[in-house]
């Protein structure tokens, strides 16, 4: 109890920091566990499938806002999906963060559309670790993001809060996003994934964006998150924070859910 005492103090001292010019540090935190997402009925997210222009096939998931008052219009919630959800079975998208939209108590506090498309084929492609390690879209990213627009479209979303994020693949998919569609994204949270070219980091100038990572996470270093917030904030961006969390491997940190702290801060961005 004591250790998990320290590791929320530790965290809600991070997070109190947000927007600092300097990547915080965060000590203590575990990864997250999958047992607490165990009795989410997935049958709250809808299924459909979209074709892109393209000819690409998505199957997708999407959770409704509670209680949703006719006038009102709502964020959209682009939740990518890591690695080991490829396929077409409109299922194993389902992960841990995206669960994590339909606990109650987040349900609850953040109404929102959450769009979990899931990929046949990588989102996100990326050659193996070095210092200029970075990753490139694929085209199911490409449809992925002409159904957000579809969604948005045909519900009732507020087009100035449409949000991206993911881990793993996922936090990749999350980084690419804006550099397909510069004019789409509100705000940003990439977890664990890796970012796009250095070239690309003038399209991030005015883009909020919250990335988390472990140091010691060995399958998607942090080198190139670190290298590509250096290069938002050298290309003038003050609206990136990268935080850290010390020796996590490769998983989500435990203080993403219920995660008030950084849900807060997401919902609290407009596209300007």
């Amino acid at each position: 109890m004591r250790n998990r005492h320290l590791a929320f103090a530790f965290g809600l001292l991070a997070a109190c920091t947000l927007g600092s010019a300097a990547a915080e540090r965060v000590v203590g935190v575990a990864p997250l566990g999958k047992e607490v997402f165990a009795s989410v009925d997935i049958r709250q997210f809808e299924t459909g499938s979209f074709t892109s222009a393209g000819g690409v096939v998505i199957p997708y998931r999407l959770l409704r806002p509670t209680a949703a008052k006719a006038g009102v219009s709502y964020p959209l919630v682009i939740q990518f999906h890591g690695s080991g959800g490829i396929g077409t079975d409109n299922s194993s998208q389902l992960d841990r963060l995206a669960r994590s939209w339909a606990m109650p108590e987040v349900r609850q506090h953040y109404p929102a559309y959450v769009l979990v498309p899931q990929f046949a084929e990588r989102s996100a492609n990326y050659g193996p670790a070095s210092a200029d390690q970075h990753a490139e879209a694929s085209p199911m990213l490409s449809a992925a993001l002409e159904l957000a627009n579809r969604i948005a479209t045909d519900n009732p979303v507020d087009t100035t809060r449409i949000y991206a994020l993911g881990f793993s693949m996922g936090g990749s998919a999350a980084w690419l996003a804006p550099t397909l569609q510069p004019d789409l994204l509100a705000a940003i949270v990439p977890i664990s994934g890796i970012a796009p070219a250095t070239a690309d980091a003038g399209t991030f100038k005015n883009l909020p964006v919250l990335a988390m990572h472990g140091t010691a996470d060995d399958e998607n270093p942090i080198t190139a998150d670190r290298r590509f917030v250096a290069a938002i904030r050298a290309a003038g961006g003050e609206q990136v924070q990268l935080r850290e969390y010390d020796a996590l491997p490769h998983a989500p940190p435990a203080d993403i859910h219920p995660g008030k702290w950084w849900r807060d801060w997401l919902f609290q961005q407009h596209r300007r």
